[in-house]
């Protein structure tokens, strides 16, 4: 019998569970590992998933046509009208992801850094997955130049790269890729036949309203798949529910029958409370706008004051403007790190981290990069509290980082930074 894929547990849910069993045991630890946004639920979406809750058939295979027509109108308000028969629900964007890259079939280019399941996708469905460094500053999408070259040579040799996935913004660097490189990549793919999957989870997460994430749907409308949901904008990850809009062309509507006979196979409809909440949710009433407004200017707040703590010992850091993410670069540490500590990689300087200060993060090794990156990821959205209270009075709050459990944790990440990077004594 063939060996199944080689597929590891996501890194993101292992270091989750790692920080989970230490706390459990009476160690104190500050979770910088998670994109899980540590927010409380909305209460009106609370109470339409209670009044949903004797839904209990089987729906559609591609999700309530309120939920399809709610997405829809989302995506319309956004400059994209969108015909709800292309839009394709599950149980989380992640899901349709996977479902995605089955139902394109050949091989698929990822960017490098990238998102932890990418490539564990790629190999789930058999395919391979091409990596492709991403323009400096502008993470989730490939170099246009990188990528044909890529491509042309994956066809040389007898691969079948089909698509390839972008994160617009971007998880881990919280960047987002700028209108001039999207525009190359649009010439791009579409010299090189490709499908664009572009994962806009976090679209609704770009601070400055005047300058949003230019999604390749608008540049390459005819082979871009969107995917979304309402796991980082209203904090409902244990919800399980994302959308996908499919091109609207000949080939897009192929993919749509394609991606729907795959979903019946897996997930048979996704689950019809959490779609009558999401609905809800996609038609954006005011006080779901609200709260994503307030959600945003929390991780804005929190994350710049945090990225100003990294940077002050030198790490390198890219502007962020997106998320709640930060990706410093120790890179200019090398030497200090390597003669106090003996690290000489991201993956050595997670494990101090965690093994002598209980700081839990992320190796850029996780998000594809080379050995010897000296690359780590930080999620500060873990940072507002760890009761309903705290958290409702860090996303209300006119300044929440003088609330003392968020002081107490952004000054527990500078001890630590000033302890781990003093020079040799």
């Amino acid at each position: 019998m063939p060996e199944p894929p080689p597929v590891t547990m996501s890194a993101t849910l292992a270091a989750d569970a790692l920080l989970a069993r230490r706390q459990q045991a009476g160690e104190q630890v500050l979770p910088l590992t998670s994109g899980e946004i540590g927010l409380p639920v909305l209460p009106a979406l609370r109470e339409r998933l209670a009044a949903a809750a004797d839904l209990g058939a089987y729906g559609p295979v591609a999700g309530s046509t309120a939920l399809r027509t709610a997405a829809a109108g989302y995506w319309g308000r956004r400059g994209r009208a969108t015909d709800p028969d292309l839009v394709v629900a599950g149980p989380g964007s992640k899901s349709l992801l996977y479902a995605l890259l089955l139902a394109i079939g050949g091989d698929v280019v990822i960017p490098v850094p990238g998102w932890v399941s990418y490539a564990a996708h790629a190999r789930l469905a058999g395919v391979r997955p091409i990596t492709v460094p991403t323009a400096p500053g502008e993470g989730g999408v490939p170099d246009p130049d990188r990528l044909r070259e890529a491509v042309t040579l994956a066809r040389a040799a007898g691969h079948d790269p089909r698509a390839v996935v972008v994160t617009v913004p971007d998880n881990p660097t919280g960047t987002v890729a700028g209108p001039g490189t999207l525009r190359r990549f649009a010439a791009a793919v579409r010299d090189l036949d490709l499908i664009v999957v572009s994962d806009e989870i976090y679209g609704d997460l770009v601070y400055d309203a005047a300058r949003p994430a230019v999604s390749p749907a608008v540049l390459a409308p005819e082979r871009t798949v969107v995917t979304t949901g309402l796991t980082k904008s209203l904090a409902l990850g244990g919800w399980r529910t994302g959308v996908a809009r499919l091109p609207d062309s000949p080939a897009g509507r192929e993919l749509t029958t394609r991606l729907i006979s795959v979903a019946s196979q897996i997930w048979s409809s996704p689950p019809a409370p959490v779609q009558a909440a999401a609905a809800y949710a996609f038609d954006e009433p005011p006080q779901v706008t609200a709260r994503i407004a307030h959600s945003r200017a929390l991780h804005e707040v929190v994350v710049r004051a945090v990225a100003a703590r990294f940077a002050a010992t030198g790490a390198e850091l890219t502007p962020i403007r997106a998320t709640c993410y930060l990706y410093p670069d120790f890179a200019p540490l090398r030497e200090r790190l390597e003669r106090r500590h003996g690290v000489g990689d991201g993956d050595a300087l997670t494990r101090l981290l965690l093994d002598r200060y209980g700081v839990g993060v992320l190796p850029g090794s996780a998000f594809g990069e080379p050995a010897g990156s000296l690359r780590i990821r930080v999620a500060t959205s873990r940072l507002y509290g760890d009761t309903a209270e705290r958290r409702e009075r860090a996303l209300t709050a006119s300044d929440p980082l003088r609330l003392p459990w968020v002081r107490a944790s952004l000054d527990r990440i500078e001890e630590v930074l000033t302890q781990v990077t003093a020079p040799p004594g």
